[in-house]
C-alpha cells in the first residue's frame, strides 16, 4: 500500500530535503525514523527538494509498505525525530499516486526583516540597512505573469527538461517591519524563488526599474538576474493535490 506523510521542518541544520552522500538531510532523518519504527527499510519520495537552509511549513512525501501501520505511528515518529522535524499526519492513497508528479501547485513564502531583529535571524533576510519600495516590487510582480520561461532564475547546470513554469500568485505584503513575498506556481526551477526575490530587492532598492524585469527574463541568462536571496528566509508553505 502507498501512504502519504505530511510534515514540516526547520531547515537550518540540514543540507536540504533530499538525501546527500555525505551531509545530513531531512529525508535521511525521516527514512531512518520510519525504518526503525516499522522494522523494515522505508524509502520516501518527496514532493520536491528544498535547498540547504530552506524551511518547510507543509511538505509531503510518499512511501510504500505491506505492513499495517500502527495507529500511533505519527506520535511515535515525532518522539523519534529531532525537534526540528514534525510529522502532521499519515494517510493511505491509491497505489499510483505520486508525491512529486501529482502535485498541482507549490506555494512558497519569503520573509524580509526591515528592522534589525535578533528573533528572526534564522527565518528572515535582515535587510535593514537600505529601504525597500514595496509598491515597485509589486509592480515587478505583475510582470512575472506575462512569462512562462524563467531560465534567468534557474540554477545553472541542472538537468531540467524544461524551464517553463506557470505562476499563479506573486505578491509582496508588509506587516510592520516585515515583508512577505508569496509565490505559487505549477512547478519551480532550482533556486528560482530565491533568484526572483534577489532581483525584486534590486527593484525595491532602486538599482533597477520594475520594467527592467522584462529584459532580465527575456535574456534567459542567470547572470542577468539578481543575486539569490539567503536561503533561511524561504519557506515551502503548501503543496496542492487532487486527492
Amino acid at each position: 500500500m502507498r501512504y502519504f506523510i505530511e510534515f514540516s521542518y526547520n531547515g537550518k541544520n540540514y543540507f536540504g530535503y533530499q538525501i546527500q552522500p555525505k551531509d545530513i538531510s531531512v529525508q535521511e532523518e525521516l527514512e531512518r525514523a520510519l525504518s526503525t519504527i516499522l522494522r523494515e527499510e522505508i524509502k520516501t519520495t518527496g514532493a520536491g527538494r528544498t535547498d540547504t537552509g530552506v524551511h518547510a511549513k507543509k511538505m509531503f512525501a510518499h512511501f510504500d509498505t505491506h505492513l499495517v501501520l500502527p495507529e500511533k505511528l505519527t506520535h511515535q515518529l515525532n518522539s523519534f525525530l529531532p525537534n526540528d522535524i514534525s510529522v502532521k499526519r499519515i494517510f493511505e492513497v491509491r497505489n499510483d499516486f505520486h508525491a512529486r508528479f501529482d502535485a498541482t501547485f507549490r506555494t512558497y513564502e519569503y520573509y524580509i526583516s526591515l528592522d534589525k531583529n535578533p528573533f528572526t535571524t534564522d527565518s528572515a533576510w535582515q535587510h535593514w540597512r537600505r529601504d525597500l519600495d514595496i509598491n515597485k516590487m509589486n509592480e515587478a510582480c505583475s510582470i512575472l505573469f506575462e512569462y512562462e520561461d524563467f531560465t534567468s532564475f534557474a540554477k545553472l547546470h541542472t538537468d531540467n527538461k524544461t524551464n517553463l513554469c506557470e505562476i499563479y500568485i506573486a505578491k509582496w505584503e508588509q506587516n510592520g517591519t516585515e515583508l512577505k513575498f508569496t509565490i505559487s506556481a505549477n512547478r519551480f526551477l532550482r533556486n528560482m524563488v530565491r533568484a526572483i526575490v534577489g532581483t525584486m530587492v534590486e527593484v525595491g532598492s532602486g538599482k533597477i526599474k520594475p520594467e527592467d524585469l522584462r529584459k532580465v527574463i527575456e535574456n534567459k541568462n542567470r547572470n542577468s538576474a539578481g543575486t539569490s536571496a539567503p536561503a533561511h528566509g524561504l519557506f515551502l508553505v503548501d503543496v496542492g493535490y487532487k486527492f
